[in-house]
């Protein structure tokens, strides 16, 4: 990938939250959102991107959602 590209994405680590739905917190950048649903949080984060950065250069270009999902197995 360009260099140019990384410099326009943010990534956002997604966990599931204890009282139920998600919540998305951004790697360098102090921005954080919840949501009940996975189609309801895509829809916080652009809106959390939006009130976070300013029209213009600043302004990631694409959304990275690393989703992290425990799973237990019993052996």
């Amino acid at each position: 990938m360009h260099p140019y590209m990384f410099s326009t994405t943010i990534i956002f680590l997604v966990e599931e939250d204890n009282e139920g739905g998600y919540v998305a917190q951004a790697l360098g950048e102090s921005i954080i959102t919840q949501a009940d649903t996975l189609e309801a949080l895509r829809i916080m984060v652009k809106d959390a991107i939006a009130c976070h950065f300013e029209e213009g250069e600043n302004r990631p270009r694409l959304i990275r959602l690393h989703i992290v999902r425990d799973e237990v197995l019993a052996l």
